[in-house]
């Protein structure tokens, strides 16, 4: 079927316009077909919109040059154009002659006078009370009393940002242009105009908001009761409207049926008055069930003469009078009867009668519009047709809902193909915006196979027209509509592509921190998919975003400030979630002069022989290893900014009693040891390892009091010989005091006086249970091997290791040392001890 049906080439464009067919995967209408993608650039407040249906559309600020002039304003015949395309199409009505407007002139006479004065009034009456041909009426007298003429508008799911903007459009001519709030708001200020706004859904606030905006325009506004009163402060006129007398009402059943009512008849009608409490819809609908007593209509609305002459068929009753939908459906042909399914299946909203030759399969079923509208079944919202009120649920009880979901994928496939055709104009698409956005809300919902892919596909053709149209409101709901179905079918780029249209309209509304998270959600997502393209799209919109804030977006992956960073589990530590902090990127060089932070804890157990320690003190040394970061807090951020090296300094003497400083080394980076292990890393012996992984370094030691053997108070002196290299860790048969001489500190240990003569009463308690993953590789053989353990031995493994451990040094002397002389075990008891007791 050809989408330019029963239609003009002024409504959808030229009639040997391409046809292409728009592709779901990755691509807006014409994609598939290999012609160009309908792209339309307009401009919306400061920025420059160009609609992609690609790859997404792009938003920049608008140039100088590109800026439109201030809009004017349309002339008398401009007008009236506009207000012919946008009431419903007009269709015949097959039977009867149109209701007149009865017992309504007092009310038509006191709106004229109202809106004359300037003042504005709120007309209040149920559904099927005759409020949208009063407002005819009433437009029609009012015409020419304002300086820019009568408006009418439509309400129907409409906000008052919807009305004040197509408010804007029907009086100023400012193509491709939607000005921002502020610049709307100065231009509604210079409207006059009459405006009727049928199908009223708001009040309170957003009413007044809109009467506020609109200082020069009187209002003549129609709601149904259960729309929100008016504020005290709005000062608007209350009209209500009620049903009309018995006479009244028989006097539009006579015309509805075309002769004088039979005495049977008027007693029904009198009954049916009573019941309806005079609505007219009622009665309109009861005429059509008087038509269907002489015969059925035929799909063209003509009696079909299924039932002889003088053979009628009784009244109904007067409960099926009260829902008569069912009934008068059943006289219908059979392309009205697929119409009002496929009205039931989108929720109560009409397709326009070209596309129901295509829907129902029927090439006359677009006459079907006619019928419904004469028998009263459905009436006009806007630039189009829904059922009337109740008539829905009368047709849904009577089965009209069966297979809804079905005609609903039917119609939003019909819908894909036709609003993607490059002949269909975005004003026409917007056109059929509510049913259009009908079958999206059905399918979405829906669970069935295919469904929720039908609806991707609509939204993904749709969205882009009602853009181009200027009709954000349904492009926002189309937007929704396809993400949600997008994240249910499982189609990740189709589900970026609307985060990222969401991010662009939220940032054209001033929505900026909606705009962020929409776009932020888009680039992750197409970061999955390497979308290269749509993600540079993405991120220019970001960065407009983070201009128009004022704010820094941070880059992908970095941790906000004050996140706290997970604790490491392995022995290689994590790096924090978001990366280096600054302050730490730009650290200083590890001093080795640096001052020493040393925590003191309590601690009881066993030394590393085996006996026990009563009253150890353990010092912990917290010097930013990665892996301690959590456990050490805020000490250890400190510890790594300084880059503060401890130095717990042991001394060791030659046998002549010269005393001589033990001196710290080069200590290791934050939480990194000279062979890529951590900087406590446990030894083969039970202790720590040290820089390359030898033994001696530990990270927690113990202080004595003045005067024990082996403490940084009172440091002792070991033999001669029990030195090591301080490059290679061997022996070298010296001293234990390191040869390097560039290693001296500068605020060493006190001299020894003398060896002591007595062993050391207290040993570690704790024995490191984890085994290191790689032993020392240089073993120390000893020049001189001790005759008996004295604690001469012991004293200079204690002060060499614990010079190791602090510092962890890379010249072995406190381990080479400790282990030639402990005396026990000259592999690990000297070290394990001096490691220990040296602290």
């Amino acid at each position: 079927m050809d989408p330019n049906t029963n239609r003009g080439p002024e409504e959808y464009g030229e009639q040997d316009a391409p046809a292409t067919t728009p592709a779901p995967a990755h691509g807006g209408p014409g994609a598939a077909s290999g012609g160009p993608a309908r792209t339309v650039q307009l401009v919306s407040g400061p920025y420059l919109l160009t609609v992609n249906p690609v790859d997404g559309s792009e938003i920049e600020p608008c140039p100088p040059g590109e800026q439109p002039a201030v809009p004017g304003k349309h002339g008398p015949e401009e007008r009236a154009e506009l207000a012919r395309a946008a009431a419903p199409p007009a269709v015949p009505v097959a039977a009867g002659r149109p209701a007149a407007l009865l017992e309504r002139a007092e009310e038509t006479d006191r709106l004229v006078r109202l809106l004359s004065r300037g003042r504005s009034v709120r007309v209040t009456g149920p559904s099927g009370s005759g409020r949208t041909r009063l407002l005819d009426a009433v437009a029609t007298a009012c015409d020419g009393v304002a300086p820019d003429g009568v408006v009418r508008l439509s309400g129907y799911r409409r906000t008052p940002t919807d009305v004040m903007y197509e408010l804007f459009a029907a009086v100023h001519r400012a193509p491709l242009h939607r000005p921002d709030r502020g610049e709307l708001l100065r231009l509604l200020g210079e409207i006059g105009a009459i405006v009727v706004l049928d199908d009223l859904e708001f009040g309170g606030a957003a009413l007044d908001e809109l009467l506020g905006a609109t200082p020069e325009c009187a209002f003549l506004l129609a709601a149904t009761p259960d729309v929100a009163a008016p504020s005290p402060g709005s000062h608007l006129e209350e009209v209500f409207l009620g049903g009309i007398s018995r006479d009244a009402c028989r006097e539009l059943l006579e015309g509805a049926v075309g002769r004088p009512l039979a005495d049977e008849e008027a007693a029904w009608a009198a009954d049916l008055w009573f019941e309806s409490e005079g609505l007219p819809l009622r009665f309109v609908q009861a005429g059509a069930l008087l038509r269907q007593r002489v015969g059925a209509f035929d799909a063209y609305g003509e009696p079909s003469g299924d039932v002889p002459a003088g053979d009628e068929r009784p009244l109904p009753t007067v409960a099926e009078a009260a829902s008569p939908a069912p009934l008068i459906a059943a006289g219908l042909g059979e392309a009205a009867r697929e119409t009002l399914r496929f009205a039931v299946a989108l929720g109560g909203e009409l397709p326009h009668q070209a596309h129901l030759p295509a829907l129902a399969q029927d090439t006359h079923a677009d006459a079907a519009l006619g019928d419904l509208l004469g028998c009263g079944l459905i009436t006009p919202a806007g630039g189009h047709y829904r059922l009337a009120a109740t008539v829905q649920d009368q047709l849904t009880d009577a089965g009209y809902a069966d297979d809804a979901g079905e005609r609903a994928l039917t119609a939003a496939q019909h819908y894909a193909w036709w609003a993607g055709h490059p002949s269909v104009t975005p004003e026409r698409a917007a056109a059929e915006s509510d049913a259009i956005l009908a079958a999206m809300g059905v399918l979405t919902g829906s669970r069935d196979g295919g469904h929720p892919s039908a609806a991707v596909l609509l939204a993904r053709t749709a969205a882009p027209a009602f853009a181009a149209a200027l009709h954000w409101s349904a492009w926002e709901r189309s937007l929704r509509h396809g993400a949600e179905a997008a994240r249910i079918a499982g189609e990740v780029a189709e589900e970026a592509y609307f985060h990222h249209e969401l991010g662009v309209l939220a940032l054209c509304t001033g929505n900026l921190d909606r705009a962020r998270a929409e776009l932020e959600a888009s680039i992750g997502l197409r970061g999955v998919l390497s979308d290269r393209r749509g993600a540079v799209a993405g991120r220019r919109a970001l960065a407009l975003v983070a201009d128009r804030s004022g704010t820094f977006t941070p880059p992908a992956g970095t941790a906000p400030a004050g996140e706290e960073i997970p604790d490491a589990r392995t022995e290689e530590s994590a790096s924090p979630p978001g990366g280096v902090p600054a302050g730490l990127a730009a650290a200083p060089a590890v001093d080795a002069t640096a001052p020493t932070v040393v925590t003191r804890s309590v601690a009881s157990g066993k030394g590393a022989g085996g006996g026990p320690a009563k009253g150890r003190r353990k010092a912990a040394l917290v010097l930013g290893a990665r892996r301690n970061l959590v456990a050490a807090g805020a000490g250890a951020l400190l510890v790594a900014v300084l880059g503060t090296v401890v130095t717990l300094g042991a001394v060791s003497g030659s046998d002549d009693g010269t005393g001589k400083k033990v001196t710290t080394e080069q200590s290791a980076q934050t939480g990194q040891s000279d062979d890529g292990l951590p900087a406590d890393q446990p030894g083969t012996d039970g202790t720590r390892t040290g820089q390359g992984g030898r033994p001696g370094t530990v990270t927690g030691h113990r202080s004595a009091s003045p005067g024990t053997p082996g403490t940084s108070a009172q440091p002792s002196t070991g033999p001669t010989g029990d030195a090591t290299d301080p490059t290679t860790g061997g022996p070298t048969g010296g001293s234990t005091r390191p040869t390097d001489p560039t290693t001296r500190p500068t605020d060493g240990g006190t001299s020894p006086t003398g060896k002591p003569t007595h062993k050391p009463t207290d040993k570690p308690t704790d024995k490191p249970t984890d085994k290191p993953t790689d032993k020392p590789t240089d073993k120390p053989t000893p020049t001189d091997k001790p005759t008996s353990q004295e604690p001469t031995g012991s004293s200079g493994s204690t002060g060499t290791g614990g010079t190791g451990s602090a510092s962890a040094t890379t010249t072995g002397s406190g381990t080479t040392g400790g282990g030639a002389t402990g005396g026990d075990a000259p592999t690990t008891g000297g070290g394990s001890t001096g490691g220990t007791n040296g602290g």
